[in-house]
């Protein structure tokens, strides 16, 4: 399946209400960092880096979740990769966090669209692609707006 599809048909309506819910805290911390005043937009800015390095160490989690499944150990490397990321991303700069995380989220992507076709999983690419476009999007405009 091309990921570019639309994701629904093939994605069970749970797995969307949820991922799509889970934009709310990106958008809302991207919003934030714009909007609030200084002291605030740096606050803003840290709860929408804590959120996606939550996300970003999830997607890791997925990859030992096959690992489990199909015994691959190479799943259990690159799963615990995100959040070897994530967490220093937390410990920078609030610009700078934020932008790691809107790269790793990416990164997540690219490989997960290598890696999922081989286990039978590329339906949940299309589900993916929004996801992860809209959270990469949300924490640049963050980046950007703490940043100003």
């Amino acid at each position: 399946m091309d990921a570019t599809l639309s994701v629904s048909g093939t994605t069970p309506r749970a797995a969307l209400a949820l991922g799509y819910a889970g934009l709310i805290p990106f958008a809302a911390g991207a919003l934030a960092a714009w909007v609030l005043g200084d002291g605030a937009r740096a606050s803003a800015a840290f709860a929408l880096a804590g959120y996606a390095a939550v996300i970003v160490s999830f997607l890791g989690g997925i990859h030992w979740g096959i690992g489990f499944l199909r015994g691959d150990a190479v799943r259990f490397v690159w799963g615990v990769v995100p959040s070897l990321v994530a967490w220093p991303a937390l410990l920078m700069p609030p610009a700078a966090g934020l932008a790691l995380l809107a790269a790793m989220l990416v990164v997540c992507y690219v490989v997960d669209r290598r890696v999922y076709p081989a286990y039978g999983l590329q339906r949940w690419l299309p589900l993916r692609l929004h996801l992860s476009s809209v959270a990469a999007a949300c924490c640049a405009a963050g980046a950007i707006g703490v940043g100003r």
